[in-house]
């Protein structure tokens, strides 16, 4: 009888990618790109804070089939190190919180099964904005983590979530959905807001050091034509004498 080939669990491979879209539209894409950035730039100073995003994350050992590709997520106490595929079994954990930001043709999911999944896996909180606002009333709803079931965040009376697990506010201004300071109401910057700061600041002292230039110019052209008159008031003085 012929045998059977073993297969060993580090064997098995697991893809990099499922073959998805990365975001349904162009306001997907800018508000995943403004939670990655703006949570990187937040945790900058802490070593051990990972943020990833749409990343295929893996969550049963032995089991590429299980498998999830979370829009952003965060998790605390693993290295910032880059990595292709997350596996649950090798980091010793799964994420302590997930962004879904969910469509017309996802909202069932990411409100279901994803939902029900990121229960079972100890997410700690987990939060859906629906930034076109057509599936999800209302569109940002957040859950938390309490004796192993997904609670209900409840709003602020500004409206916004506060996320315990971040230490920040998650709300929608202008129909944005931001990331906010609760005690100082500051809000993070996105990338190019970052970036319009700086150049903004920049082009300020470079103006200031062509105005401080000018007034220099401006001071010596002053002085010169002060030493010109003395000059010339020293000469009407010798030929009077």
């Amino acid at each position: 009888m012929a045998s059977i080939p073993l297969v060993s669990k580090t064997d098995i491979f697991y893809p990099e990618s499922d073959g998805k879209p990365m975001a349904e539209t162009e306001i997907h894409i800018n508000i995943l790109v403004y939670l990655r950035e703006a949570l990187i730039d937040f945790f900058r100073n802490l070593p051990n804070a990972y943020v990833g995003a749409n990343m295929l994350l893996y969550y049963e050992e032995g089991n590429p089939a299980a498998s999830v590709a979370p829009d952003v997520f965060v998790i605390k106490g693993i290295s910032k190190d880059v990595r292709r595929t997350f596996k649950t079994w090798i980091e010793g954990k799964a994420p302590d919180v997930i962004f879904e930001l969910t469509s017309r043709s996802t909202w069932i999911e990411d409100l279901g099964n994803k939902r029900v999944l990121y229960e079972r896996l100890g997410v700690h909180e987990y939060f859906i904005f629906d930034p076109l606002e057509e599936e999800l009333d209302p569109p940002l709803q957040g859950f938390r983590l309490k004796n192993g079931e997904y609670q209900r965040i409840a709003p602020e009376a500004s409206g916004k979530l506060h996320s315990e697990e971040l230490g920040l506010d998650v709300g929608i201004i202008e129909g944005e959905l931001r990331l906010a300071d609760p005690v100082s109401g500051r809000v993070l910057p996105s990338p190019l807001e970052g970036f319009e700061t700086a150049r903004e600041a920049l082009e300020a002292a470079q103006e200031a050091e062509v105005r401080a230039e000018m007034e220099r110019q401006a001071r010596r052209a002053v002085e010169d034509e002060n030493a010109r008159l003395r000059a010339e008031l020293d000469k009407l003085r010798g030929k009077q004498e």
